[in-house]
């Protein structure tokens, strides 16, 4: 072993990389060290298993460590890597209280991202919750059960008992604050009103799920309303006030006070780079750490992956961080046929996401704010419409709105977003795709896209807003 491929993390990019790897240069070890209990698993899947709709925690795996072993990995659990050594090419391994030395050839940094709490006084307080983790979803998830009636099997090997027994004797919370109108902030949402929780959004813009821009924002709100979710836009929380014990009890915001059973923060995440301060590996302005088209770091030999890593954004061309799992999962991949001798790229990002709002289904890419538009050097317009998802007289139609965001000189198509509750998500890899092939309004609007009733009218949503964009342009 004086050549190892040696990756720090075992989650998507960590264990892409690695089972690719392994495949391609059987040969030669590929060493995996992860700090924690789990490994490769669906941190997207973390809200439907607190709902319910995913019954076992286990289901999230997408690769067990006995899988990982099978395919020639050495997969070593609750080793911490706590230092980077990138001139003795060497790392240093924490595990049951000792530290070790481990070299390497080729290094892979998949550290991933953490939860941000702050500013939020009281973030840190029992009965506050972020949704960062499968061990954060099963005491959610336990802490929405009766006591002694948790829907967590605690036997499971990779399970933080000590966490989730915390909160097996709670009584369910009758009531319910999330700090945060993002991604998870709305998907949990449901999940709290599928059991039956008062549920009270707390957002400090004046819409929901920003990157999907107002158009979406705004229908969503509508519809979490009417959901029965309480939701304060345009309001800052304050402080998660703790009770005599310590544990969560109120929410204080700019506008007055709540009384809360229990609290979700999900305001965002952060790349974890702190391996990497103090070596030559430099970092993006974003704060992730640099990279070519290859994955590769400012030092040889040494490649970043993942939710720590910056990837080349379709549009702009320049560097970006946009954390998402197909992006880690790709990258991954790539860098494992690298590293195996067969050069690839790790592929451009635009930012391509979708999530579920009860029952609408949205989708976002590209560049939908005009600021970070114009600040890349286009003069962009944008159009919203409202189109129906299948041929009128065919049931089971809705509304679907889609904004298309150009560039007025080239006619470029920069961005877009969708919202609706027929298969509206999907419709988002339509744009995805015409911007990676850089492709023009004018160009989207003439493409062949299928048409039958049950599915599409004879112009699909997509066309009817790239035709009604086009002619703004013309």
């Amino acid at each position: 072993m004086t050549d190892p491929f040696v990756v720090i993390g075992g989650d998507a990019a960590g264990l892409s990389a690695a089972s690719k790897f392994a495949r391609e240069a059987p040969d030669r070890d590929v060493i995996v060290f992860e700090r924690g209990e789990w490994v490769s698993y669906a941190h997207c899947g973390t809200p439907y298993y607190v709902k319910g709709t995913v019954e076992r925690l286990t289901d999230l795996l997408s690769l067990s460590p006995e899988q990982a072993v099978e395919r020639g990995i050495d997969l070593r659990r609750n080793h911490e890597v706590v230092g980077v050594d990138t001139d003795a090419e060497a790392i240093t391994v924490a595990h049951d209280g000792e530290t070790f030395s481990q070299p390497y050839g080729d290094l892979l940094v998949a550290t991933g991202a953490h939860a941000v709490t702050g500013p939020i006084p009281g973030a840190e307080r029992d009965g506050a919750f972020t949704m960062h983790g499968l061990d954060s979803a099963a005491a959610v998830r336990t802490a929405l059960s009766k006591p002694g009636d948790s829907a967590v099997d605690t036997g499971i090997e990779y399970v933080d008992t000590t966490l989730v027994e915390k909160y097996a004797n709670w009584e369910p919370p009758k009531r319910v604050a999330i700090v945060g109108g993002g991604y998870v902030g709305v998907e949990m949402a449901e999940a709290f009103r599928v059991h039956d929780v008062e549920t009270h959004l707390f957002q400090r813009s004046g819409h929901l799920l920003p990157p999907f821009g107002e158009a979406v924002g705004e229908r969503v709100a509508d519809h979490l309303r009417n959901q029965g979710v309480t939701l304060h836009l345009n309001t800052a929380v304050e402080e998660l006030v703790g009770n005599e014990s310590g544990c969560v009890a109120s929410v204080a915001h700019d506008s007055g006070i709540i009384d809360v059973d229990l609290a979700l923060v999900g305001i965002g995440i952060r790349p974890n780079t702190t391996l990497v301060e103090d070596t030559p590996v430099d970092l993006g302005a974003s704060g992730a750490i640099a990279v070519d088209e290859y994955g590769a770091t400012s030092v040889d030999g040494v490649y970043a992956a993942g939710d720590c890593a910056e990837d080349r954004h379709a549009v702009t061309g320049d560097p970006d961080w946009v954390p998402l799992g197909l992006t880690a999962n790709r990258a991954g991949r790539a860098i494992g046929q690298t590293v195996a001798g067969d050069p690839s790229p790790v592929g451009n990002i635009a930012g391509t996401a979708v999530v579920k709002a009860f029952d609408l289904e949205c989708g976002r890419v590209g560049l939908l704010d005009h600021e970070q538009a114009s600040a890349n050097g286009f003069d962009p317009v944008s159009k919203t419409v409202t189109a129906g998802s299948r041929s009128g007289y065919y049931p089971g139609g809705d509304d679907t709105d889609v904004t298309l965001v150009a560039d007025q000189k080239s006619g470029r198509l920069l961005g877009g977003a969708i919202v609706g509750a027929d298969r509206a998500a999907i419709r988002i890899d339509t744009l995805a795709t015409a911007i990676e092939a850089g492709m023009t309004i004018d160009e989207l609007e003439r493409l062949d896209l299928a048409y039958a009733p049950p599915f599409s009218p004879v112009w699909d949503p997509v066309l009817v807003a790239a035709k009604v964009l086009n002619g703004q342009l013309e």
